[in-house]
């Protein structure tokens, strides 16, 4: 069996007095996804965070490619997050500059790319999220909230990420857009990017692209399996959040 790309063991994480991960354990294997659930303030976000490196756990281990990541410091991460794609809540584009400019920043911040082959980059990588060259000089307020997630995904996509880092990707979207996104990400799999963590409180993207479904509550996994047995089982607390969810 290959090494998971992602194997956390016990990871523990509070601030100040409030313990918001209380021993979690799991694992992530290449070109496998894992879609992550909970209610609000859950704490689907800060495990998300705790993987890319962008906060560190209190307690237990965490191994993302091959290394332990608890105790790197900020230059022995680099290396790993350019190995990985972080698809921001609300697509956290930035508001000045354009799509072209947005899409090929982390090129400019984490390659040597010269800016004719940026620019093929930029625009190869919009059309994998279904937008065209079109966009290219428009700010982030004259999108749709669809297209920011495109975008986001596609400056996701800029590094040639090994593994795909999505932080609620159907949020605050319409039924339409959210099934669109569901339908781009399972197409990321097909060979752009086949490995991936989902953070959503989303069913039906739940239902669409998880291999397995992991589901929080109380600051622990309630349950963590095959997305039929999961979201079909017969857990109390986990029929609870998915109730409250479907509403």
């Amino acid at each position: 069996m290959p090494e998971p790309v992602v194997e956390a063991v016990d990871l523990r994480k509070r601030f100040d007095s409030t313990e918001v991960l209380r021993g979690v354990s799991f694992t992530v294997s290449k070109g496998e996804t894992l879609v992550v659930m909970g209610g609000s303030g859950a704490g689907k976000t800060v495990l998300l965070r705790l993987v890319a490196g962008l906060i560190r756990p209190d307690g237990g281990q965490l191994r993302v490619f091959g290394r332990n990541i608890e105790h790197l410091s900020e230059e022995e991460l680099l290396p790993l997050r350019r190995r990985m794609g972080y698809v921001f809540q609300g697509a956290a584009l930035f508001d000045s500059l354009s799509v072209r400019e947005n899409v090929a920043y982390p090129l400019r911040e984490h390659t040597s790319l010269g800016e004719a082959e940026i620019a093929e980059r930029v625009v190869r990588n919009l059309s994998l999220v279904g937008l065209s060259s079109e966009v290219l000089p428009l700010l982030p307020s004259e999108l749709s909230g669809g297209m920011r997630k495109r975008v986001g995904i596609a400056r996701a996509l800029s590094v040639e990420p090994e593994m795909l880092l999505f932080d609620e990707p159907t949020g605050g979207l319409d039924p339409t857009n959210s099934k669109l996104v569901a339908e781009l990400i399972l197409q990321l799999r097909g060979g752009v990017c086949d490995t991936a963590i989902v953070v959503t409180h989303d069913v039906e993207l739940a239902k669409t692209v998880a291999d397995r479904v992991a589901v929080l509550i109380d600051g622990r996994f309630g349950a963590l399996g095959p997305v039929d047995a999961v979201l079909g089982g017969n857990d109390p607390a986990v029929q609870a959040f998915l109730a409250g969810a479907a509403r």
